[in-house]
């Protein structure tokens, strides 16, 4: 439902037709019943432990984003922490982290987004994007999508031109 509303175009690394999918794929470590029962919880540390899978991950999303004109990658808490600094150094933009409240020093712009049970907020400084600058938008994994259109909404509020939102997982269950 997220999806259909907003005009960007979502990928996932699963549908890119490449041999080393599967060997990314193999490296993420499934748990049943982690953080509850009936969660199959995608585990990416596993896949940080293995140097050649990691560095297909980079090496998959940096051709796909290299001649897209991208000047920000933007990484959301938490592990987009990790792939985006990667990605932004292979395709030369710089990296603009999205954080929860209270995390970034400085003068923030928030935009509030909706949980199954309650709302949070996602934080970017100001300054850190300019008008018409080209954003791609990094995160490990897209459940409800609620995170990512709140970094959407931030990085259009300071008239910056959101690319795509790239992530490494897609839960298609949650729809």
């Amino acid at each position: 439902m997220y999806f259909v509303m907003i005009p960007f175009v979502f990928v996932s690394l699963w549908l890119v037709q490449d041999d080393r999918i599967a060997r990314i794929s193999s490296a993420i470590r499934l748990i049943p019943d982690f953080p509850k029962p009936g969660i199959i919880f995608q585990d990416i540390t596993t896949l940080l432990l293995d140097p050649k899978a990691f560095q297909d991950t980079i090496d998959v999303f940096a051709e796909r984003y290299k001649d897209k004109d991208i000047s920000v990658v933007a990484g959301m808490e938490a592990r987009g922490f990790i792939f985006g600094p990667p990605i932004a150094l292979a395709i030369g933009a710089k990296i603009v982290p999205m954080r929860k409240p209270k995390k970034l020093p400085g003068e923030v712009i928030s935009e509030e987004y909706s949980l199954e049970y309650g709302t949070d907020k996602l934080e970017m400084h100001v300054g850190a994007v300019q008008p018409g600058e080209r954003a791609l938008i990094v995160d490990d994994l897209i459940a409800t999508g609620g995170t990512l259109c709140a970094g959407i909404r931030l990085l259009e509020r300071v008239g910056a031109e959101v690319v795509e939102c790239a992530c490494l997982i897609e839960l298609p269950e949650l729809k």
